[in-house]
């Protein structure tokens, strides 16, 4: 079946009917300022600025059932711009009490924002009125209200992103102190944050240190910290390496203090990815087509609760093309006449699950033997272009995992068409 996206459009217009108060509000951490419409567009009532707090929402809830008694009106839809986080608190209490909540694209808005005076002006009140119109004629998306589950992979992984690079820096400021400090080090331990590294620079970091040293109390100190400790010939190496390092050897003690606060952030860091990781699971484990979907070879904890947590419930998408537009990896190009334009990406989406999406296929493609076989086929037969293969095959990832959730099957290799092998 043929996805129509024009299909949806034309559901979304219709919703709006003659009986129908439209608000849009501008969003700001402080206060916010709500228009309304009917369903033609002409302004209903003066503009309103209310707080964000409870006595703000009250006052918001009030002001829409004046407007509409004095109307007639039987019922409201309120837009508004996902701006940051100011918007979720508003959304959630207008849901509660239901109110049909829906959000626009503010791309969209600062495009069409000439549209009532045909000029460049912005004001929180002009805003307010184009989110109106934009509800009005149907550009808009309704709020997915997500369970327990699908919150808190949410949040978790948008934590873990803070963490990893938290992680991530540190690594590289470790890696920077190693090559000013003691640069031979990389001539013992290949990674100089793998454990007997960290261990080593824990206990005895600087070649002035190592230099007066025993190997055997080198061995004894890796003891203490690590079940499996390199050898006695390492030590010998670590100490013949320290006393002819090219290594800077002044401000010892600034640099000694140095080390131990990014050795202690990357401890830190660490057992937090741990943690998070772990609740993750346990997270995906409530959620009903996660077993389905972890049984594709390839498809990781941390890929699958990336992609979970921006989107919520699977089963709730109509078809994986409408998941490639929620992540804004949707195909569109400009063309004009006997000019045709390039086709690309269109970028209008969640980034995050942009890349959670990436790169789910590309361990697909490392350790799925039939995402390999397809894209070894576009590259060697198709000739195409590895991105370009990549790219479909996002595609027929997104709508796969989709068909999964809804239907609560298992994955099924022959399903996914594994190409004749290639000949050699």
């Amino acid at each position: 079946m043929k996805f129509k996206m024009q299909d949806k459009q034309n559901q979304l217009i219709e919703r709006i009917s003659d009986k129908h108060l439209v608000v849009g509000i501008d969003i700001a951490q402080l206060t916010h300022v709500a228009r309304a419409v009917n369903y033609r567009g002409i302004v209903v009532g003066d503009p309103l600025s209310f707080e964000n707090n409870e006595d703000g929402f009250a006052k918001l809830l009030d002001w829409i059932n004046k407007l509409k008694n004095v109307k007639g009106l039987d019922t409201a839809i309120v837009g508004m711009e996902p701006t940051g986080h100011y918007w979720l608190n508003l959304s959630q209490w207008l849901y509660d009490r239901n109110i049909d909540v829906v959000t626009v694209n503010p791309h969209l808005v600062k495009k069409i924002k000439e549209n009532r005076d045909n000029t460049q002006s912005k004001s929180d009140k002009k805003d307010a009125l184009v989110i109106a119109d934009m509800v009005k004629n149907g550009y808009y998306s309704f709020i997915r209200p997500t369970t327990e589950a699908f919150e808190k992979l949410r949040v978790l992984m948008s934590n873990r992103d803070v963490i990893v690079k938290r992680h991530v820096s540190t690594s590289n400021q470790i890696h920077r102190w190693v090559d000013i400090i003691f640069p031979e080090l990389r001539q013992v331990f290949k990674d100089v944050t793998c454990k007997g590294a960290i261990v080593t620079l824990r206990l005895f970091p600087t070649p002035k240190e190592l230099r007066s040293m025993e190997a055997i109390d080198i061995v004894t100190g890796w003891r203490t910290e690590m079940k499996r400790q390199p050898g006695i010939k390492k030590a010998e190496a670590l100490i013949k390496l320290a006393k002819n390092s090219v290594g800077n050897d002044k401000a010892h003690d600034a640099y000694k203090l140095h080390l131990k606060q990014l050795l202690e952030e990357f401890d830190l860091a660490t057992s937090q990815l741990e943690i998070v990781d772990k609740e993750v699971s346990e997270a995906l484990g409530s959620i009903t087509f996660t077993e389905k979907l972890l049984s594709i070879k390839g498809l990781t904890i941390v890929m699958l609760g990336g992609i979970l947590g921006e989107n919520g419930d699977l089963s709730q998408f109509a078809h994986g093309n409408s998941l490639l537009r929620h992540a804004g990896l949707h195909l569109v190009e400009a063309s004009s006449g006997k000019w045709k334009g390039q086709i690309v990406i269109s970028k209008r989406g969640r980034s995050r699950l942009r890349r959670f999406l990436y790169l789910a296929t590309m361990c697909l493609v490392m350790n799925n033997p039939e995402f390999r076989e397809i894209h070894a086929h576009n590259v060697k037969v198709k000739k195409m272009k590895k991105m370009k293969s990549i790219m479909k095959l996002i595609g027929k990832f997104a709508r796969m995992i989709v068909g999964i959730a809804r239907h609560n099957e298992p994955y099924c290799a022959e399903k996914v068409h594994p190409l004749a092998p290639l000949a050699a």
